[in-house]
């Protein structure tokens, strides 16, 4: 069994080749490579900074092993919008002041954007549960 491969990662639209071993979670991988938008929180899977659409579904990245997500389109904050051009869901953090310190920002983002796409007017409840 091989210990390290080169996998093909979809990253905001654009193929990406890494070297990687077994072991290496997808957060390590996303930051290895540049995408430091995605943060490094608990590593434990609790605090959600690390989160990423995968195939649209928000997935905790310090969790995921980089290999499993060979085949799937994976969407951080900064694939939904950047500065000249940002998404809603960044402008309404932004324009209503949600950020707080910044760290967990891209999370709740991604959290927000696949709630919304599930569900376009969701309750008080249910924006609460998404963003946990």
């Amino acid at each position: 069994m091989t210990n390290s491969k080169t996998v093909t990662l979809t990253i905001n639209g654009k193929c990406e080749d890494v070297f990687i071993p077994a072991h290496r979670t997808l957060l390590e991988a996303l930051r290895e490579i540049g995408h430091v938008e995605v943060k490094r929180g608990c590593e434990k899977g609790d605090c959600g900074a690390c989160a990423v659409l995968a195939d649209g579904v928000a997935i905790d990245s310090c969790l995921t092993l980089a290999w499993m997500c060979e085949d799937m389109e994976i969407t951080t904050v900064s694939g939904l919008g950047d500065a000249q051009n940002p998404h809603p869901l960044q402008s309404a953090f932004i324009e209503l002041g949600a950020a707080q310190c910044g760290f967990c920002t891209p999370g709740m983002i991604v959290a927000a954007k696949e709630l919304l796409e599930e569900n376009s007017d969701p309750d008080e409840d249910e924006i609460r549960r998404a963003l946990s």
